[in-house]
C-alpha cells in the first residue's frame, strides 16, 4: 500500500511524465513537419530554385530559407538568446508575400543567395534551435518573452511550415514538368483517366445552433483568429451533397458562363476580362479535348473530380444555377452538426463524428475518411469517401479542396491577435479575402479541426479550392 507521501510523490512523478510526453511528441512533430518540406523542395532540381511559378510570389529559394527564419525570429529569444550569425538573412527571409500585395515583385535570380548558402543558414539553425530546445522542452508551461507557453509557440512553428507545405505544393504545381523530380512510386496510375459525372443531389439541412470558434480556456491550439468561442444562430437551407465536379463546371462554360457579365460581379468581371480567363488555372484545351495538369503530368479531364477555381469563378457558377456559396457558419453547421438534435450547441469533431481519421475506427484507413494529409498530389472523384460523410450525409467536407464560402474573413468577437505574430490574421481583415473550410489533399490532419479557418483573395485561381453551392 502506497503512504500519503509516496502517493504524492507518485502523482508528481506520473504528472512530469506526461508533461515530458506531451512535449516530446511537439518534438517529434516538429521534426515531422521538417521532413515534409524537406521532401517538397527535393521535389525541384536545383537549378530551379530560383524560378518563380506564380508571378505573385517570392522564388522558390526565398521558401527555403524562410521556413527557419520563422522559426528563428519567433523562438530564439524566447530558448536560446543566441546571437544570430546571419542577420541579414533572418530579415531577408522573413517575410512572404500577400497577392494582393502593390504590384509583381521584380527581383532576379542573382539578387538571392546560393543554395549551398541558404542551406547552411537551415543547417546552422536547426542545430542550435535543436540543441536549447531539448533543454526548454523540460518546462514546456514556462511563460515565453510574450506570456505564451512554449508548447504554443511550437504550435505555431509546426502549423506555419505544414501550411507552407500546401502553399508551397500550389506553386510547385504550376513549375514546368521537366523542372521537378517526379516520385519513384506514385499512389495512383493516373494515365488514361477520363472520370465519369456524378449525380448531384443535394441534402437538406435544418436548422440550427451553431457552436464557432475556441475558448480560450482550451486545450487546443488554435490561431488567433479562431478565437473566442461563440454560438451563432442559422436557418435552414439545402446544400449540395458533393463538391462541383469539372463535368457539372463543363456545363456552365458551354451555357457561356464566362461571357455573361450578370454571372459576376463588377469587379469580378473586370479581372477576369482583363486577365483574359475563360476556364479554370488547372486545365488546357487541345483540340476538342480538356487536359487535367497533375502535379507531374498531364491527363484527360476526370469529370467526377471537384473543380479547382477561384472565388469569383465559383460565385460566378453559383449565380449561373441559381444559387450561392455557403456562408462560413452554414458550411460549419453541414459538417459538424448533428442530426439527431440540430437545436443543441454540438459540435462533432470531424463530419463523421468524434473519432480520428487513423484507422481505429472498425477498421477503416485514413484514406476512406477523406483525401487529406498528403494522401495524395491529386484530387479524387467527389464521391471516393462515403465513410467521411457529415450527420447529414454530405460528403467529401473535408479534404479533396477547401471550399469557398461567401463570407468575408474576419475577426471573431473578443478577437486578439498573437503578439508574436500581429499581422497573421489582422492584415487580412481587408474586406478583400474571403474564407475557406475544409481542407485539401496536401492538407495536414492538425488542422482538419473544425475551428481552423483557411483564406484566400477572390481573383486567387492557384490554391486547391473547389465548391459547392446552397439554395435557401
Amino acid at each position: 500500500m502506497l503512504t500519503a507521501e509516496k502517493m504524492v510523490t507518485t502523482s508528481v512523478a506520473g504528472s512530469v511524465a506526461s508533461s515530458v510526453a506531451s512535449s516530446n511528441d511537439l518534438l517529434d512533430r516538429l521534426s515531422g513537419a521538417r521532413r515534409e518540406s524537406d521532401a517538397l523542395f527535393r521535389l525541384v532540381h536545383d537549378a530551379s530554385l530560383y524560378e518563380r511559378p506564380i508571378p505573385e510570389r517570392h522564388r522558390i529559394i526565398f521558401y527555403v530559407g524562410h521556413l527557419e527564419a520563422f522559426d528563428w525570429n519567433l523562438l530564439n529569444e524566447s530558448i536560446a538568446g543566441v546571437k544570430s550569425t546571419h542577420p541579414e538573412f533572418d530579415r531577408l527571409f522573413a517575410f512572404g508575400i500577400d497577392p494582393v500585395g502593390g504590384g509583381l515583385p521584380t527581383d532576379v535570380p542573382a539578387d538571392w543567395p546560393s543554395v549551398d548558402l541558404v542551406r547552411d543558414y537551415v543547417r546552422n539553425i536547426r542545430a542550435v534551435l535543436d540543441e536549447h530546445l531539448q533543454n526548454a522542452i523540460l518546462a514546456p508551461d514556462a511563460e515565453t518573452r510574450d506570456g505564451f507557453p512554449l508548447r504554443t509557440l511550437l504550435n505555431v512553428a509546426i502549423e506555419h511550415r505544414l501550411m507552407h507545405v500546401e502553399t508551397l505544393a500550389y506553386m510547385l504545381h504550376q513549375l514546368p514538368f521537366h523542372m521537378k523530380v517526379s516520385p519513384d512510386t506514385r499512389q495512383r496510375d493516373l494515365k488514361d483517366l477520363s472520370g465519369i459525372a456524378i449525380e448531384p443531389d443535394t441534402i437538406p439541412i435544418p436548422a440550427g445552433i451553431v457552436n464557432l470558434g475556441l475558448s480560450r480556456d482550451s486545450q487546443t491550439f488554435g490561431w488567433d483568429n479562431e478565437y473566442e468561442a461563440h454560438y451563432a444562430e442559422v436557418l435552414g437551407f439545402t446544400i449540395d451533397k458533393y463538391k462541383v465536379t469539372s463535368g457539372q463546371y463543363l456545363e456552365f462554360m458551354a451555357a457561356g458562363g464566362y461571357n455573361k457579365h450578370a454571372f459576376w460581379s463588377d469587379e469580378d468581371w473586370d479581372w477576369k476580362t482583363a486577365k483574359q480567363i475563360s476556364h479554370p488555372l488547372f486545365w488546357r484545351k487541345e483540340n476538342d479535348h480538356w487536359l487535367y495538369r497533375t502535379m507531374f503530368d498531364e491527363v484527360p479531364l476526370p469529370l467526377d473530380w471537384p473543380v479547382y477555381v477561384s472565388h469569383a469563378e465559383a460565385s460566378a457558377y453559383a449565380r449561373w444555377a441559381g444559387k450561392s456559396l455557403p456562408t462560413e457558419v452554414e458550411w460549419h453547421h453541414a459538417a459538424y452538426g448533428s442530426a439527431s438534435n440540430a437545436g443543441n450547441k454540438t459540435t462533432r469533431a470531424y463530419p463523421w463524428g468524434d473519432q480520428p481519421p487513423d484507422g481505429e475506427a472498425g477498421g477503416a484507413a485514413e484514406k476512406d475518411f477523406g483525401n487529406f494529409d498528403f494522401q495524395s498530389w491529386d484530387p479524387t472523384p467527389v464521391n471516393a469517401s462515403p465513410q467521411g460523410q457529415s450527420a447529414f450525409g454530405v460528403q467529401g467536407m473535408l479534404g479533396n479542396g477547401w471550399e469557398w464560402t461567401s463570407s468575408v474573413f474576419g475577426p471573431f468577437p473578443g478577437f486578439k491577435p498573437f503578439p508574436f505574430y500581429k499581422g497573421y490574421s489582422a492584415d487580412f481583415f481587408d474586406g478583400k479575402h474571403f474564407v475557406m473550410k475544409g481542407g485539401s489533399a496536401r492538407t495536414a490532419a492538425c488542422m482538419l479541426r473544425p475551428t481552423f479557418r483557411n483564406w484566400f483573395q477572390a481573383h486567387y485561381q492557384y490554391v486547391y479550392a473547389g465548391f459547392r453551392c446552397v439554395s435557401r
